[in-house]
């Protein structure tokens, strides 16, 4: 199965749990081919990294503990089917963890199933196996035995004819899962997921028994304890989408839309947009190529629960042999189980709402170098008043002391930043250098913002955009902006005195004395001076800007699928990136330059370089459109915001995510990192600003008032204040020191995720701001802590 391969067997569900006696038995009539598809699943898992272990579980062989459950499910039942049939499918299944290279579960099965090693062989050669298997305990190809399992599942139907629906129930796993190499084993190339992930939904039991089945689970969590009640509950939305869709699929139109209409108002209302999609899906011909459907099956949906709320409902199902929802919780989803007090629903609501449940725990617990770059040292010029200043009798002034370097303030390495070369960064230019002296010089005179004073807002309406403007950036020493349109037009707009101009001709700059002191300004064009210059050449809707550090290149992404650089100095296109088939919702420049970052509805994020006309890094995982991108302050790494309502954290140095975080109910389109690396302010659709510790993975904060998409966030220069600005044509201020100061990351928390929201975000709401109808699309702090919003008058 597709799935198969992508997540390894996971503990709940794939091992007998010691404490609660053994899972149900799968139905007595169910033939051996059941174990071909269990044990198949296990020979494909090493694809993927071994399982994480439950805390407090002892972790095994993945393929060790599926083999043993597998042997088990072997026993010959009642209605077992010819016994040359049950060795001819065992040999199959040895032979193919023998391939796969898995010899302690081949050994175990083996044991089970009281085959010897001379058994196999002679299996192999018997005229019952001969025509099935290569060579014995041989390098054959692996084609061979994927064609090999596709033989025997196919054997088994036609040999038990009437009992054809029951083999399916299990047959179907075996062949998925011996067509994981795309291109092999008979899967249509252009669509190789499709037919393997649909195929699990062949299992199916009674489908009148379907409302029954639910609503006995229903019934019974509503009538538990209070403390399980509430994570039992994350229980009804996976299982309502699974059971909806096997009757589909298995063509129970009418149950189908009896069991939705009577149970998809129990669903909590974060999934309303999920079960609009959802009740589409009315037949099976709907189900194939639909991205959704992908998704639901694709992604193992994961509930993070207490040992003790999952003891219990494994008792439940036991003793209710409860079948169906059992082989549900097995194949589609993943239960993190965790020691502890099971968590409240104030917790639980806080963390959910992603279109694949929660992240794992094993997800977030990669070491990060939040920690910021040591910035290079260089002496900083006195300020020229101070240079000036002779008094009356001739004797210099007494001067100020001296800052000697720019790096003042990071003398001492972080603890926590990466090493300094761990990934190439581009070499600081001159004008650079320069840049960094004006820098030091601006913050000397910054405001020092806090609850007691607020920063100026200066907003910048653009009118008559007629609802077309859709992207802005301001550049870091706030002299230009930059709006992307819907006319697939970019304009920039100088927003100081000094008008943009394009450097001459080639002929008139050969005329130039390269030698003199005002050669950058000799080289200007005073004839092309104006305050807006429109770039032209997407062919679509501009949905994303940013300037680069040095203010030389500007970045725009579009509908066209492709990403442009422009030059500052000429107004003209230098390069077209395409590596994206579809729109592309944002890019951004690296704090350092040369490295940019693109988002967009082909559901991954590439890394590019100016100097490479082909990304150097493709971030895939997320299950919907990448929405927007955002660089750490010291560019190793990049969060990614998306329509599948998490927040990922990408290693630049070897493409790695290293961080899930889920709390969103809906897409996210805001990202900000603070200052010192250490937080990340998240804004989405639900109106919600989610505050997450990036060192430790968890959420520290939730700041509650916008009522509509929130599409700009940023901190103050010195990370005292967080600015959001949403569709709601409001600017919210919040006191982001307040926010982050005595937080609980103690590693109970941060190994439960029990996390301890205040109840109350307005104890850190510092002001409201209104336009009269203008929606907030982007926020900016000016050196001196001065606070840019910008946003296109709405009529409406």
């Amino acid at each position: 199965m597709a799935a198969v391969a992508e997540e390894p067997p996971e503990v709940a569900a794939g091992k007998p749990d010691p404490e609660a006696g053994t899972p149900p038995q799968p139905p007595a009539a169910a033939p051996p081919a059941a174990a071909a598809s269990s044990a198949a699943s296990s020979a494909t898992a090493p694809a993927a990294p071994p399982a994480p272990a439950a805390e407090g579980e002892p972790a095994g062989n993945g393929g060790e503990a599926a083999a043993a459950a597998a042997s088990k499910a072997a026993a010959p039942g009642p209605a077992a089917s010819p016994a040359a049939l049950d060795r001819q499918t065992l040999v199959a299944v040895l032979q193919f963890l023998r391939r796969s290279n898995l010899r302690e579960s081949e050994e175990i099965l083996r044991r089970e199933a009281r085959l010897l090693g001379d058994d196999l062989g002679a299996a192999a050669l018997s005229p019952a196996g001969a025509g099935l298997l290569g060579t014995a305990g041989g390098e054959g190809d692996v084609g061979g035995s994927e064609a090999l399992l596709n033989r025997v599942t196919a054997a088994a139907a036609i040999s038990i004819g009437g009992s054809v629906a029951t083999v399916a129930s299990a047959s179907p796993g075996v062949a998925a899962a011996a067509t994981v190499p795309p291109g092999k084993g008979g899967v249509v190339e252009d669509q190789p997921d499709v037919s393997a992930v649909l195929s699990a939904y062949n299992q199916q039991g009674d489908p009148t028994l379907y409302e029954e089945y639910y609503s006995g689970l229903k019934n019974f969590i509503e009538c538990s304890l209070d403390c399980h009640r509430a994570e039992l509950s994350q229980l009804f939305y996976p299982l309502f989408v699974h059971m909806y869709l096997e009757l589909v699929y298995n063509q129970h139109e009418s149950e189908a839309k009896s069991f939705f209409e009577r149970f998809h108002g129990d669903q909590e209302c974060y999934y309303q947009d999920d079960l609009r999609v959802l009740s589409s899906l009315t037949k099976k011909e709907h189900m194939k190529g639909n991205e959704t459907m992908l998704d639901f099956r694709t992604s193992k949906f994961v509930l993070r629960i207490s040992r003790d709320s999952y003891q219990l409902l494994k008792r439940h199902l036991q003793e209710k042999q409860n079948n169906q929802i059992w082989n549900i919780v097995q194949e589609h989803l993943y239960i993190d189980i965790f020691d502890g007090m099971p968590r409240s629903k104030q917790q639980i609501d806080a963390m959910v709402g992603s279109l694949a449940g929660e992240a794992k725990r094993e997800a977030n617990k990669a070491k990060v170098f939040f920690g910021l770059l040591k910035e290079p040292e260089f002496d900083v010029p006195l300020d020229d008043e101070d240079e000036e200043g002779e008094n009356e009798e001739g004797k210099p002034k007494k001067k100020k002391p001296k800052k000697d370097s720019v790096g003042s303030k990071s003398k001492k390495q972080d603890p926590n930043a990466p090493p300094q070369n761990r990934i190439p960064l581009p070499e600081l230019k001159d004008s650079d250098k320069l840049d960094k002296v004006m820098n030091v010089k601006e913050a000397a005179r910054r405001v020092r913002l806090g609850p007691e004073c607020l920063p100026s807002i200066c907003f910048y309406t653009f009118l008559n955009a007629y609802q077309g403007l859709t992207a802005v950036d301001i550049t870091d020493d706030s002299s230009m902006i930059v709006g992307g349109f819907a006319d697939s037009t970019v304009r920039v707009w100088s927003v100081t005195p000094k008008k943009l101009r394009s450097v001459k001709a080639a002929a008139d700059l050969s005329l130039i004395d390269k030698e003199s002191d005002d050669v950058l300004e000799r080289i200007m064009d005073e004839k092309t001076a104006s305050e807006l210059k429109i770039l032209y050449g997407h062919s679509g809707p501009v949905y994303g800007t940013s300037f680069s550090p040095d203010r030389n290149y500007l970045l725009s992404c579009s509908e066209d699928g492709t990403v442009r650089l422009w030059s500052l100095q000429t107004f003209t296109c230098l390069v077209g990136y395409k590596g994206h088939n579809y729109p592309v919702w944002d890019t951004q420049f690296s704090p350092y330059g040369y490295y940019f970052v693109s988002g967009g509805h082909d559901r991954v994020a590439r890394l590019w370089a100016t100097d490479h006309y082909q990304p150097l890094r493709i971030f895939a995982g997320h299950l919907a459109d990448v929405t927007c991108t955002r660089f750490h302050p010291n560019s190793n790494y990049i969060a990614t915001g998306s329509a599948d309502r998490t927040v990922r954290l990408w290693d630049v140095l070897n493409g790695n995510c290293v961080r899930i975080f889920t709390g969103h109910k809906g897409p996210i389109h805001s990202l900000a990192f603070s200052p010192n690396g250490r937080f990340l302010a998240t804004g989405a659709t639900d109106g919600r600003v989610l505050l997450w510790d990036i060192g430790h993975g968890l959420m520290v904060g939730e700041l509650k008032g916008h009522t509509d998409t929130i599409y700009a966030l940023r901190f103050s220069r010195d990370g005292e204040i967080l600015a959001s600005g949403s569709m709601d044509n409001t600017v919210r201020l919040w006191d982001a020191v307040k926010a982050f100061e005595d937080l609980e990351t103690d590693d109970f928390t941060t190994a439960t995720g029990h996390i301890n929201l205040p109840e109350n975000s307005q104890d850190l709401l510092l002001g409201t701001y209104m336009t009269k109808s203008t929606p907030v699309v982007h926020l900016h702090f000016t050196r001196r802590n001065l606070l840019l919003a910008a946003g296109a008058y709405s009529s409406q």
